[in-house]
């Protein structure tokens, strides 16, 4: 079985088309393993290779999707979010341990300042847009020492992404080479991707939705994938008469604007018919499900994934099984079981949704208490704990029937309400402040904070609005403040984050 993503793109037909973009020329699976070659040549040379760890910090388009599959085959990829404050991208750069950071060329932002304090090698990327989209130069600036030059194999980490916990420290997660591939197998087989399938992807290449579900996936079924610039809902159907895609993936509140406007674009809709849209990453509202389905005349394929499992854990099975509303499907790729909550056994009826896998992270790193917590034995097989509580029906659909843990997830980014109060607690007058998550129309959960101030002490929530929007992606800042002279504490005293929204009576806002 192949275990690498490499090795699984390798074996596509090379005259095949791999990666496309807006005013592009398609690049072939053989341009792309040249490309690849490039970018091993050039990694060796400024001495970064295998078991390095490289940030890779770049808008998204093929350039991105080039470079992660690409540089994986050399090294340990990081991808973070070009949103980033320069204090985001210090704790990042410092907690990966990176050797290297990749910028686009002329950039100098806070990515570019923090890996200079830090002393990483950086390393441009350029390339000329009448090349084939994803062709691009790596210049260092600056040389990294030695490199170990053999390629990566199975049990080497591809891929370390950071996710939020419920301690104000993101944890860190590495996939391995055949955590990688297995998912990007799983995805195919469950989608049944073929050469034939061409997917557009809007997804964040920082994410592990848009890296494993749509550019992984696509190449590893020898299928291609055309990168689109981000998301943007004015211009989505405009890139679907030129990319020509069968298939899209995006994250709910990505598919209720592209349903606002469908109406206007049904000639499109009709001109280029998709074979299915899949939705990942937080709950797709049944509704919009089915008016998805009625406004493409295609099944919506939603799944169920996590970082912790190189993306995908269950999905909506394609036609002729049903899709259900409200549903993540059936399991699709690892072991989907249900386990007590406190006890390590599994269970029947409602619990703890738990999974096993080829696809699931060996562990977190350096965090011999969250692997603790998060990981158990039971009935000869290794279980991870995803934090989610469900239930499976009689035709083994799981659906989600709350949530364990604190992490707000604002339309799939997942936000540390820990974190969030790290930065708020900073503001001069704030004595006390509890984040938490209330409800949203669209996004599922929305950013909230509760906030007691300092005695004689004044601000506005514009003012903590502002403070937090300096120091935090504009994603983590809370969209509500709430100024409280005490906030409501638990039977036991506790200041209690689930259920406060309700408490304060704040309504879901759109």
């Amino acid at each position: 079985m192949t275990e690498t993503l490499a090795a699984l793109i390798g074996a596509q037909d090379k005259a095949a088309p791999a990666i496309g973009a807006p005013g592009r020329a398609w690049l072939s699976f053989g341009g792309l393993a040249d490309q690849a070659a490039r970018v091993t040549s050039a990694l060796h040379d400024t001495g970064v290779g295998r078991g390095d760890r490289v940030a890779i910090v770049l808008p998204n388009g093929p350039e991105m999707a080039v470079a992660f599959v690409t540089i994986s085959g050399v090294a340990t990829t990081c991808p973070l979010n070009p949103a980033y404050k320069e204090d985001e991208f210090a704790f990042y750069l410092g907690d990966l341990k990176a050797k290297a950071i990749v910028l686009a060329e002329g950039e100098t932002g806070a990515a570019y300042s923090a890996a200079r304090a830090m002393g990483l090698t950086v390393i441009r990327l350029s390339f000329n847009p009448d090349d084939p989209a994803g062709v691009f130069t790596l210049t260092a600036e600056s040389s990294a020492g030695s490199a170990d030059p053999t390629a990566p194999g199975a049990e080497d980490i591809a891929l370390i992404l950071h996710t939020s916990g419920t301690t104000s420290r993101p944890k860190i997660v590495p996939l391995l080479q055949r955590n990688v591939a297995a998912s990007a197998r799983h995805i195919a087989a469950s989608l049944a991707l073929s050469p034939d399938d061409r997917c557009l992807n809007v997804m964040p290449l920082f994410h592990i939705h848009g890296l494993i579900a749509a550019v992984s996936s696509s190449l590893a079924a020898g299928g291609s994938v055309w990168c689109a610039p981000g998301f943007d809902a004015m211009k989505f159907f405009g890139w679907m008469e030129e990319a020509q895609p069968n298939w899209y993936t995006a994250v709910p509140t990505m598919h209720q604007t592209i349903l606002a406007r469908a109406g206007r674009n049904a000639d499109t809709i009709a001109r280029v018919p998709l074979r299915f849209l899949r939705s990942s990453s937080a709950s797709l509202p049944g509704p919009v499900m089915v008016a998805l389905a009625e406004t493409f005349g295609a099944p919506v394929i939603e799944g169920y994934g996590m970082t912790e499992a190189a993306h995908q854990m269950a999905s909506n099975p394609l036609p002729p099984r049903a899709q259900k509303p409200g549903s993540v499907g059936v399991e699709a790729g690892p072991l989907v079981r249900i386990a007590h909550e406190v006890e390590d056994r599994l269970v029947d009826g409602v619990g703890e949704i738990v999974i096993s896998g080829p696809n699931v992270t060996p562990g977190y790193e350096g965090n011999p208490e969250a692997n603790a917590k998060s990981f158990f034995e039971a009935e000869g097989k290794r279980w991870f704990r995803t934090g989610d509580q469900g239930q499976f029906d009689d035709e083994g659909y799981l659906s989600l029937t709350g949530r364990l843990k604190e992490i707000i997830n604002r339309g799939g980014e997942k936000v540390s309400p820990l974190e969030v109060d790290g930065v708020l607690s900073a503001h001069p007058a704030v004595a006390q402040v509890v984040t938490f998550a209330m409800p949203h129309a669209k996004l599922g959960e929305e950013v909230a904070a509760a906030v007691v101030l300092k005695e004689g002490m004044e601000a506005t929530e514009a003012q903590i609005r502002d403070f937090a929007a300096t120091r935090l992606a504009a994603f983590k800042v809370p969209r509500k403040v709430v100024i409280l002279a005490e906030i409501p504490k638990g039977a036991t005293g506790k200041l209690q984050r689930i259920g406060l929204a309700q408490k304060l009576g704040l309504v879901a806002e759109t």
